[in-house]
């Protein structure tokens, strides 16, 4: 029963995503809204990122040096280990997670409020695809400024380690760059652009579906906005073996 529910909701989200991704009836009104959901959904979560992303890599520095004691272990390996983790994974599979509750829930209920007070039927009645209308710009403006999202988190976190050098003891500033930079792979950054870029798609659309086919008052709206974020976040570790197992194997 349960599979079989499954597969009729991701018919469902295939068959809405036809929708949504056909041509814009006005191109103008269709690059303006690009431009506002790139300000209100990227723009708006850069504080969000900074701040998560600072503690973060100071937390990661941390404990990297609280458990790296051996005298066999180089001491710049807690550069090179936050610097790998952050890139491998905290810049982009947690990040997306963090940001699935925020700009998922957000589209959901966003896209759900104006399912229940039928201002999606308006659209429907003008004959406007409401679906490409209001999910499109969503979902390629969130695509397009995830890279950004992605990038000031590295450079973010890797701050907090630095400033965790800097004000204590705990590692010297110069042994902490030079674990920066030594063993670099520029593959790793390209890695987690790449897994953003899914993950930003996975969390706009999934998000868009559950609000658009909301059905009842605002108990509901609540209901699908939790639905968005927990399929997303499902969707999205899912996506974070698989992606791993092919561009690192």
């Amino acid at each position: 029963m349960i599979l079989t529910s499954s597969i009729a909701t991701f018919g469902r989200y295939c068959s809405f995503m036809c929708r949504a991704f056909s041509l814009p009836q006005k191109w103008a009104v269709f690059g303006r809204r690009i431009m506002d959901e790139i300000w209100r959904l990227g723009v708006g979560s850069i504080p969000l990122v900074i701040v998560i992303s600072l503690f973060i890599g100071a937390v990661i520095a941390i404990q990297m040096q609280l458990n790296i004691s051996s005298p066999l272990i180089p001491a710049y390996s807690v550069g090179l280990a936050t610097r790998d983790i952050v890139l491998l994974e905290f810049s982009n599979s947690i990040l997306c997670l963090i940001l699935a509750g925020k700009v998922g829930s957000n589209i959901a209920s966003e896209i759900g409020t104006m399912r229940v007070t039928e201002q999606i039927d308006a659209l429907e009645i003008m004959g406007v695809n409401s679906a490409c209308y209001l999910v499109l710009p969503k979902v390629i403006g969130f695509v397009l400024f995830m890279p950004v999202l992605v990038l000031i988190c590295m450079g973010t976190s890797l701050l907090g380690g630095y400033l965790v050098a800097v004000f204590t003891d705990i590692i010297t500033v110069s042994r902490y760059v030079y674990g920066l930079q030594a063993l670099f792979n520029e593959w790793y950054v390209w890695y987690a652009l790449i897994k953003s870029l899914v993950f930003a798609f996975i969390i706009a659309s999934v998000a868009s579906f559950y609000g658009y086919y909301v059905k009842g008052g605002a108990l509901e709206v609540g209901k699908a906005s939790t639905g968005g974020v927990v399929s997303s976040s499902i969707l999205i570790l899912l996506f974070d073996v698989i992606l791993t197992k092919l561009m690192l194997q």
